[in-house]
């Protein structure tokens, strides 16, 4: 008996018992459609997380005063501030390159008679200008990028070409509104994928903090460093500097110097323990399933005592009924694990596409890769083959003389 028999029987066997198989393989594509969804809207998420800090290399640190701070741009709010001194200080630690005071303010934006709310932030002048346009990777799409003396003059991020917006794309040479001043735009970013940038209102130091700043707080201080092999030394030497600085004992810091990339870590291990936990409940969906399949192999093959009699009875081999019935159950898991992959899919796209509209935010994604599906699909298909190993040797066991006595 070929295998392409043993797979049609198989088939036929189980469109017999339609309502059986479908409720057989329910717990199958629920846990399979659970890891779908959950695993590749969390591995979305992070891929836009990561997108986000992406434009920073590791060679990178970034200073921030601790507290809580709920809304609003990093280090506003908190209890002690960073102070634009500590930069001048900071510049002074071997090792580092450039430290740039990092200045982020919210307002109101207009263009078009249709006002938003956004951010800016500064990019800083003279000899530091160049060193921190390569560290950020700046480039624009239209007209240039800042230079020394543009006094009411900004760059802005590629999302404001987007005539969705306000109503009409933002050109070069349009003249905006930024919390009552008006701003000539000189030039567009290239876009870049991340909301930093995208989003982004950019004018020179001395103009934000003349125009819009009445202290001399800095929201957070950014540290490029010289060798990429010294930024365990230069992050010990800046947190030290700072904790003499700050008057706070080693425990007790009111501030954070972190690289993107270990904040980047941090993030990942709390979403790899959502997911995994997520896993867990779906992988005891699974074993449900599995035991699902189980029972509907057993109970088929007391059905089918007489005939399995009847098979052995005109020559069939133990192995050719275990391999019928071995097939069943691994063609009940693939079914079940490909509506379960389709549905999954399906749930995380729908999912991520609630969650933009809900947030108006471009986060949410979702990223079913190939590899989760096929995996996925293996899986579903070793959860049936194992449940039905056992009703399967069952079968090919049965003593022919007493399956053909065997009365429904």
């Amino acid at each position: 008996m070929a295998i392409l028999d043993f797979f049609s029987y198989s088939i036929e066997n189980l469109r017999h018992r339609k309502l059986r198989s479908w409720l057989t393989m329910i717990g199958i594509f629920i846990g399979i459609a659970a890891v779908v969804a959950l695993i590749g809207l969390g591995e979305g998420l992070r891929g836009a997380i990561t997108g986000q800090f992406g434009f920073l290399g590791p060679d990178v640190l970034a200073v921030q005063a601790s507290g809580l701070n709920f809304a609003g741009p990093p280090g506003q709010a908190v209890v002690n501030p960073l102070t634009k001194d500590l930069t001048e200080k900071i510049k002074s630690i071997p090792g580092v390159d450039i430290a740039v005071n990092r200045y982020i303010e919210t307002g109101a934006f207009e263009f078009n008679d249709i006002q938003d709310i956004v951010f800016a932030w500064n990019v800083p002048e003279n000899k530091e200008r160049s060193k921190f346009e390569k560290m950020l990777n700046l480039k624009v799409s239209q007209g240039r990028l800042l230079k020394d003396g543009d006094k009411f003059k900004v760059v802005l991020g590629n999302s404001f070409t987007d005539e969705d917006r306000f109503g009409k794309p933002i050109q070069v040479g349009n003249n905006i509104i930024f919390e009552g001043k008006q701003f000539e735009v000189v030039g567009i970013l290239e876009k870049k994928g991340s909301f930093i940038f995208d989003t982004a209102v950019i004018m020179n130091e001395d103009v934000l903090i003349s125009e819009f700043k009445d202290d001399d707080s800095v929201n957070a201080i950014a540290i490029k460093v010289n060798d990429l092999k010294s930024i365990g030394n230069v992050k010990r030497n800046v947190e030290e500097l700072l904790r003499k600085e700050r008057g706070v004992k080693e425990g007790e810091e009111d501030f954070t110097v972190q690289s993107p990339e270990s904040a980047l870590e941090s993030l990942d291990d709390v979403l790899f323990g959502v997911q995994l936990f997520i896993s867990i409940i779906a992988f005891i969906s699974l074993v449900v399933g599995g035991i699902g399949i189980t029972n509907t192999m057993y109970t088929a093959v007391l059905e089918r005592t007489k005939e399995i009699g009847i098979m052995k009875s005109i020559g069939a081999r133990n192995s050719s009924i275990f391999t019928l019935f071995f097939m069943e159950s691994g063609f009940l898991g693939f079914v079940g694990g490909l509506i379960g992959v389709a549905i999954g899919v399906a749930l995380a796209n729908l999912f991520a596409f609630a969650g933009r509209q809900a947030l108006g935010s471009d986060l949410i994604k979702a990223d079913v890769s190939l590899a989760l599906v096929f995996g996925s699909l293996l899986f579903s298909v070793i959860v049936g083959l194992i449940a039905g190993t056992v009703p399967a040797y069952h079968a090919s066991k049965k003593n022919p003389v007493d399956a053909l006595r065997f009365a429904k």
